[in-house]
């Protein structure tokens, strides 16, 4: 047991692809008031599993309440397959518990070649932001936010990430063995991992809260932080 009373010893966030903790930057600002942060960006391995087992020999704490977005979604559940003593609480933003779709993956190797042909950019520009922003947004400072965090990584953890993701395996059975308390938030608006896909997850975990931001798209910290958080706070302090 945690010295403030709760199940964990701080919370771990792991940030999305081409993401690190400016896409989480309003939700620290709160939560570390109170509890230990720690931000895993996973941009060394090229697989999931791979990624999750470094998560879990560098997270400080010996239970954590583990927060993943998106890939980091996906990272955090393979935590849980692999040491689920060590997760107390899970919340899965705007990702996806099962494997790649043969659309998807056909996608994904379509922008992967055209970051190996140096278009990084283009891509980030032209074909995340439409994805990743409500309309409202792909424009001004959180566009500008997510495009420097991409920019910032470059091609190369482009490829691994993009592999990563691909080879993923299915979360189905992980989800339903889970028996601690899940929040499943994903924007209203977005189409990267849509709305059923979370209706399902939260289907899943027995002990689940579903949560839909209005608003947002796929980077609903962004585009509605003060929702978020309030999420975020709640699941932290309930039973």
């Amino acid at each position: 047991m945690a010295k403030n009373g709760s199940d964990f010893d701080g919370i771990v966030l792991i940030p999305g692809m081409m993401s690190d903790g400016r896409a989480f930057a309003p939700q620290i600002a709160s939560l570390e008031q109170i509890h230990a942060v720690q931000v895993v960006v996973c941009d060394r391995d090229d697989s999931i599993a791979a990624a999750a087992e470094r998560a879990l020999n560098t997270m400080p704490f010996a239970r954590a309440a583990v927060v993943g977005h998106s890939m980091g979604g996906m990272v955090a559940m393979e935590m849980l397959r692999q040491q689920p003593g060590r997760i107390s609480r899970l919340a899965l933003l705007d990702t996806n518990h099962l494997a790649e779709s043969e659309e998807r993956a056909t996608w994904r190797r379509a922008q992967m070649a055209r970051v190996g042909q140096g278009k990084l950019k283009q891509v980030v520009r032209e074909e995340l932001l439409p994805a990743y922003l409500t309309s409202q947004n792909q424009e001004g400072e959180i566009a500008e936010t997510v495009c420097a965090m991409a920019l910032s990584f470059g091609p190369e953890v482009f490829a691994r990430q993009a592999k990563a993701v691909l080879s993923r395996r299915d979360a189905t059975l992980t989800l339903r063995a889970y028996e601690g308390l899940a929040l499943i938030l994903c924007g209203d608006a977005d189409q990267v991992c849509p709305s059923q896909r979370h209706r399902a997850m939260a289907r899943l975990a027995e002990r689940s809260e579903l949560v839909m931001v209005p608003g947002a798209a796929h980077f609903p910290m962004l585009e509605n932080p003060e929702a978020v958080t309030s999420a975020l706070e709640w699941w932290l302090r309930a039973g």
